[in-house]
């Protein structure tokens, strides 16, 4: 009974503050706020430049290196293993397999950024 009662109360709570942050703002979008910011300049050009998706490809590549990191961190305690070389031979396993994803994305010319 206490679980309903909280699922409601949550669900309550939920759709107040989803209804409040719909309908709260005033926007009223006009031409001056619309139109891109160039220091006071006419614009010269559309605002809406192609984004080069290698940018994405470095993030992610980064984001991959640096859970990495924070998976490997907590690995002896994770495995509750009194043989301290199946930890190791876990580990250089993941590490290995991230090693050989970035050689592939090396030498498939991924981190180049000119094309």
């Amino acid at each position: 009974m206490k679980l309903i009662y909280i699922i409601t109360i949550i669900l309550a709570l939920t759709t107040i503050l989803i209804t409040l942050a719909f309908w709260l703002p005033q926007t009223t979008p006009d031409m001056e706020k619309l139109s891109p910011y160039e220091c006071g300049f006419d614009p010269t050009g559309s605002a809406r430049l192609p984004f080069s998706l290698r940018f994405f490809l470095i993030a992610i590549l980064f984001l991959l290196f640096d859970l990495e990191i924070a998976l490997l961190m907590p690995t002896p305690w994770a495995m509750n293993s009194t043989n301290p070389t199946l930890t190791l031979m876990w580990a250089t396993i993941f590490i290995s397999l991230l090693t050989l994803g970035l050689i592939y994305e090396w030498t498939q010319g991924g981190l180049e950024w000119a094309e």
